[in-house]
């Protein structure tokens, strides 16, 4: 049984920083990509950064998080990173961690390819 677990959610200023933290178990297949997602009240949810956990690492970013969010792993700690800096009010969210696959050659932003799903980790940022 595959299992996401979060943490690392919080409050913050503007400004500021948070690293969120994806510890993964249970996942059998040998290639596969984990993505960052995120929704804020009454707006759907967004992919906001992915990566390939084989490979080269591939990673993929919305353009919003560009230069300011970074999602790295540990392959030895089954763990996926999203390092998030300059953190914005418009950041607000609750932030879920995912595992899927693609036949895509770059790690995708879209959800319907993920098939797990952690159980999300709020994160306010304050002005």
């Amino acid at each position: 049984q595959v299992q996401l677990v979060e943490s690392g959610g919080g409050s913050v200023q503007a400004g500021g920083s948070l690293r969120l933290s994806c510890a993964a178990s249970g996942y059998t297949d040998s290639s596969y990509f984990m993505g960052w997602f995120r929704q804020a009240p009454g707006k759907e949810r967004e992919g906001v950064a992915a990566i390939a956990t084989t490979g080269s690492g591939t990673t993929s970013y919305v353009d919003s998080v560009k230069g300011r969010f970074t999602i790295s792993q540990d392959n030895a700690k089954n763990t996926v990173y999203l390092q998030m800096n300059s953190l914005k009010p418009d950041d607000t969210a609750v932030y879920y961690c995912a595992a899927g696959n693609s036949p895509l050659g770059i790690p995708p932003l879209q959800q319907w390819w993920y098939n797990y799903w952690g159980q999300g980790t709020q994160v306010t940022v304050s002005s």
